[in-house]
């Protein structure tokens, strides 16, 4: 980077935003509501320019009203240039991921749950981290002093749809660079009337004169690449530009420089080893980082990682100084204390002093897959489709993890209470503990040979994945998911139950009041999407409720439901 940060954003001119900034008041906020759609798929869009006295300076935050920390602001100028410009004439997309410093800064921002419950895993929006979609534009300009226009616009959002929001901006970067705020503020407005992001349906999004289609995934759907269907009962016009995905990258393209090493690789992935990748440019680098996180679908990669990544961080010092080395997967011109993955492109060859590949201490567990290099370079020299080569990929990454995860999986399911000790009138049965050497010894048996042809040290595998924060975040997902259906099962044996005014002879008040209180919470838990009951259930406890309280004394009915 070549300045120092300022103290604070540049207002950018044209009033941008100033139509809907908002103050106290139940009228303007009602005024205001509308952001809610904006909200639903961005956080903001900023503007980022080079300044000669600053260095990168942020000019402009859009809506206004999103407040960012100074750190934040620090850390978007910053990770929205490339870290060595120089020779990144033109237009360059890339992404980033940065920590979230303080609360939730949106007035319009709903409910996460809704959405994350149906979305998978690895779709979820994030809770913790901002992720950004960046449009850099370097060009010769004799108008500006230092000769250059250099220029990033940047969405920031905390869905992982790199698919989606990399289109986005290919449309709406080149117009703004050309027209800036007006053009900007009018693509804004488009995604405000956008309907919000829900998993399984098709939405049509218009901006800029063109229809984006987009399939939305959802957590039940088959564990393949479909391009979402064309609505039928719409005549758009212009026809939608269909993305057959929001979030999939080439995969092919991707690891194309490392394809004799995508197995060590995805052992990398599932152990949470460090890994740092060095590339030319932030675009190849950060693809590559993200594609590695795809690889491990469904599960999820529970570590921390950087698509770019530059020493001008905030977090470098914090992340590059441990003494022991953290987890996760990052993007820089560092070296990493395990592993790194060199890339270069033909044209930049100088650029690094190795050739591409990756360089390691680690040895993998599992064997090679031979047929599936063969295959892939077979397809290299009949010249199949690079769509077709990433579709293999694909399939080999979830046929890989499916047959890791589901002896795991299995094992889990046999943890679960049976439903038959479920009664109404006891809490509900614990989740016995996961005992590691049992799961280990069920693989005889039970283990990923099943299904996978490959050999190896699966055993050591499964050893070293237990202490990594892949398995941490799975079966702290997994218990959850389990300990909500005991509870739904629980409250569901409540409302089937005939002999409630049987059970409430011989109890004492007490008793009865703690029923209802119990039979409220669980309630508003499943009202609030966090309990996998039927809506018959909810109205069946709302009556039980109501029968229980009828039975209480009148002072009691009144504290229970006061007016």
């Amino acid at each position: 980077m070549e300045g120092p940060m300022g103290p604070g954003p540049r207002q950018g001119g044209g009033g941008l935003g100033a139509t809907r900034s908002t103050s106290s008041g139940r009228t303007t906020r009602a005024s205001a509501m509308p952001w809610a759609r904006f909200s639903a798929w961005l956080e903001c869009v900023c503007v980022v320019t080079f300044d000669l006295e600053l260095g990168q300076a942020l000019e402009l935050v859009y809506p206004r009203d999103f407040q960012l920390t100074d750190k934040e602001k620090s850390s978007i100028c910053y990770l929205s240039f490339p870290d060595s410009h120089s020779g990144c004439l033109g237009d360059t997309q890339f992404s980033f991921r940065m920590r979230q410093c303080g609360g939730q800064r949106s007035l319009w921002h709903g409910d996460d749950r809704p959405y994350n419950n149906k979305a998978p895993l690895a779709l979820q929006r994030e809770p913790a981290h901002y992720l950004g979609y960046v449009y850099f534009r370097q060009v010769k300009d004799s108008s500006v002093k230092r000769g250059y226009f250099q220029k990033s616009l940047v969405l920031v959002s905390r869905l992982p749809f790199v698919r989606l929001f990399q289109s986005l901006l290919s449309l709406i970067a080149p117009e703004y660079f050309e027209k800036l705020a007006p053009c900007l503020e009018a693509a804004c407005n488009e995604i405000d009337q956008w309907p919000a992001p829900v998993p399984g349906q098709t939405l049509n999004l218009p901006i800029m004169g063109v229809v984006i289609q987009v399939r939305i995934p959802s957590r039940v759907d088959k564990l393949e690449s479909n391009p979402p269907k064309q609505c039928d009962q719409e005549n758009l016009l212009p026809a939608p530009v269909v993305l057959t995905s929001v979030h999939e990258l080439d995969l092919f393209r991707c690891f194309r420089p490392v394809l004799t090493h995508v197995q060590t690789l995805w052992e990398l992935m599932l152990l949470g080893e460090p890994l740092v990748v060095l590339a030319p440019s932030p675009d190849v680098s950060s693809e590559l980082v993200l594609a590695l996180t795809s690889c491990l679908q469904p599960l999820k990669f529970c570590c921390d990682f950087r698509p770019y990544f530059t020493i001008h961080d905030s977090e470098f010092k914090e992340l590059t100084t441990r003494t022991q080395a953290p987890t996760g997967l990052m993007s820089s011109e560092l070296g990493s204390p395990r592993c790194q993955v060199k890339l270069k492109k033909p044209s930049r060859l100088k650029t690094l002093d190795t050739k591409p590949g990756l360089y390691t201490s680690y040895t993998a567990h599992l064997h090679r897959d031979k047929a599936l290099l063969k295959r892939l370079l077979k397809g290299v020299q009949k010249k199949r489709p690079w769509d077709a080569q990433s579709a293999l990929l694909r399939r080999h990454f979830l046929e890989l993890t499916q047959s890791f995860i589901i002896p795991l999986e299995h094992y889990m399911a046999s943890l679960m209470p049976l439903q038959k000790s479920i009664t109404p009138w006891k809490s509900p049965p614990q989740i016995c503990p996961f005992r590691q050497d049992d799961f280990l010894r069920s693989l005889e048996h039970a283990g990923p040979q099943l299904t996978c042809i490959l050999k190896g040290d699966w055993l050591g595998l499964y050893r070293r994945f237990f202490r990594s924060p892949n398995f941490d975040g799975w079966y702290r997902q997994r218990h959850k998911e389990m300990a909500q259906k005991l509870e739904a099962l629980h409250l569901e044996a409540i409302c089937e139950a005939q002999n409630l005014e049987a059970w409430m002879k011989d109890k004492s008040e007490v008793e009865v009041v703690d029923l209802v209180l119990k039979l409220r919470e669980k309630l508003v838990r499943a009202q609030g999407h966090q309990l996998p009951v039927k809506e018959v259930t909810l109205h069946r406890a709302q009556l039980y409720i109501d029968t229980v309280i009828g039975s209480l004394p009148k002072d009691l009915q009144a504290v229970l439901c006061p007016p």
